[in-house]
C-alpha cells in the first residue's frame, strides 16, 4: 500500500487511519481529491489531504453538511433562550402562518416536518441561492403533506426556512451569527458566505464519473420532476443545475446559502464540531451538555416521504449515530451530496470532517466514509 500518496499528519495509534485513506486513494484513482480530520478530546489526532492541487488549506464545497453549520447557530439561540422549540414558526414570523401552517411548531419545522420542500414552478438559481427570496415564497405556500404528519428532506431549503426564523427573532441573519459565534470566534475554516479574497483557496467541484452502468443506475431510478423528490430538489424547474454543481457558482459561494452554500476544509468541518462539544484550545464549548442532548435527540425516523428510505433527523442535523454504527447514541452532524460528512459525537469526545471534490457514486453521504470511520474508531479504542 502506498501511503505517500497521502500527506498530512496523525498522532501515535491512529496510522491505521492514515492507512484506510490511503486504500481509499488508490482505489479510487489518480484524481481523488480529499482532506480527512478528526479530533478527539478537543485535540487534533487526524490531518491528511491526497490528491491533485489539494493543500491542507484547500476549501470545497461542503453541500447539506452547510446544515450543520447553520442549526448550530439554531441550538446556540436555544440555549440563549431566544429561541423556544415549544412556539410555532408563526411566533417569530407571522406572514408564515397561512395555508395549514399556524400551529406548526418550531420544533417540527427544524425535523423537515413542515411540508414545505419545494416550490410548484421551482427556482431559478438565482432565486435558490437567495435564502430571503425562497423564504418569502414558502411562507405564503400550502404544503405538500399536513405539517407535522410526516416527515421529508427539505434539502434544498431547509436553511432558508430556520434561518428566516433566525433573522426575525435577532434582525440579524443565520450567516452573520455564524460568523461572529463560530467561525470568528473559534477559529473554524468554514464560510457561510465566501469572502472575494477567498476565493484562490477554492476548488470547484466535480462531476461523477459517468460510466454506463452508473448511468443506467441512475435512470432506473430517477423520480419524477414533479415528484415529491423532484420538487425538493429543484428539478421541475427547466433550467435546474445537477446539485453537484451548486458549489461551483459564485454567487452560491458569496450568499453562503444556507442550506447547501458553505464552503470548508475538512479541518473547519472538524474543527466546527470539536469546538462544539468540548473545549479546544482553552475555549470553552459553543453548547452546553443539556444543548447537545437536545441537539442529538432523533426527533424523525423511519420512512422519509421525499427520498423514499429510511432516514433520523434531529433538530436541524442528522442523527449521525443511525448510520454509522460505531458512533455514541445522541451523535449529530450533517452529510453533503459531494460526499462530504462531518459530525460530533459526544459520548466518545470525537469530532470528524471529510471533503472530496469529486462526486462519488452513490452519492450523498461518500461510500468510504464508512470505511474511513471504522477505522478513526478501532483507533480511538486501542488507545
Amino acid at each position: 500500500m502506498d501511503t505517500n500518496m497521502v500527506q498530512g499528519t496523525v498522532v501515535d495509534g491512529f496510522e491505521p487511519v492514515r492507512e484506510e485513506f490511503a486504500a481509499v486513494a488508490a482505489e479510487e484513482g489518480g484524481d481523488y481529491a480529499a482532506q480527512l480530520v478528526a479530533y478527539r478530546h478537543g485535540e487534533r489526532v487526524v490531518d491528511l489531504w491526497t490528491g491533485p492541487a489539494v493543500t491542507a488549506d484547500s476549501l470545497f464545497g461542503a453541500y447539506s453538511a452547510s446544515k450543520g453549520a447553520t442549526h448550530l447557530v439554531v441550538a446556540s439561540l436555544v440555549q440563549d433562550g431566544v429561541l423556544d422549540l415549544e412556539r410555532t414558526v408563526g411566533h417569530y414570523w407571522p406572514q408564515f402562518a397561512v395555508e395549514g401552517k399556524g400551529d406548526l411548531m418550531l420544533r417540527d419545522l427544524l425535523a423537515h416536518r413542515a411540508g414545505l420542500v419545494g416550490a410548484d414552478a421551482g427556482f431559478t438559481i438565482e432565486e435558490l441561492a437567495d435564502d430571503r427570496i425562497v423564504a418569502e415564497r414558502l411562507g405564503a405556500q400550502r404544503p405538500y403533506w399536513r405539517p407535522g404528519t410526516a416527515f421529508g428532506y427539505h434539502a434544498l431549503v431547509m436553511g432558508a426556512l430556520s434561518g428566516e426564523v433566525v433573522r426575525r427573532a435577532t434582525g440579524r441573519s443565520v450567516q452573520e451569527l455564524f460568523t461572529e459565534r463560530v467561525r470568528d470566534a473559534y477559529g473554524v475554516d468554514f464560510h457561510l458566505g465566501l469572502p472575494q479574497e477567498q476565493e484562490s483557496r477554492f476548488l470547484s467541484a466535480l462531476p461523477m464519473l459517468a460510466t454506463p452502468e452508473r448511468v443506467a443506475a441512475l435512470a432506473a431510478s430517477a423520480s419524477s420532476p414533479n415528484s415529491l423528490s423532484g420538487i425538493a430538489f429543484n428539478r421541475n424547474h427547466p433550467q435546474n443545475p445537477g446539485v453537484w454543481e451548486l458549489p461551483n457558482f459564485q454567487l452560491v459561494r458569496a450568499l453562503g446559502t444556507a442550506s447547501f452554500g458553505g464552503v470548508a476544509s475538512a479541518r473547519g468541518l472538524a474543527r466546527m464540531y470539536a469546538v462544539t462539544i468540548g473545549s479546544v484550545d482553552g475555549a470553552a464549548p459553543l453548547l452546553k451538555p443539556e444543548t447537545l442532548a437536545m441537539a442529538g435527540q432523533i426527533q424523525s425516523v423511519g420512512h422519509d416521504v421525499v427520498l423514499g428510505a429510511q432516514k433520523a433527523f434531529t433538530i436541524g442535523f442528522h442523527a449521525t449515530s443511525e448510520y454509522y454504527p460505531q458512533l455514541g447514541q445522541g451523535s449529530f452532524g450533517h452529510s453533503g451530496a459531494g460526499g462530504q460528512q462531518a459530525f460530533a459525537d459526544p459520548r466518545h469526545g470525537i469530532a470528524y470532517g471529510y471533503t472530496r471534490r469529486r462526486t462519488p457514486f452513490p452519492a450523498a453521504a461518500g461510500p468510504e466514509n464508512d470505511r474511513l470511520i471504522r477505522a478513526l474508531y478501532g483507533a480511538a479504542a486501542a488507545r
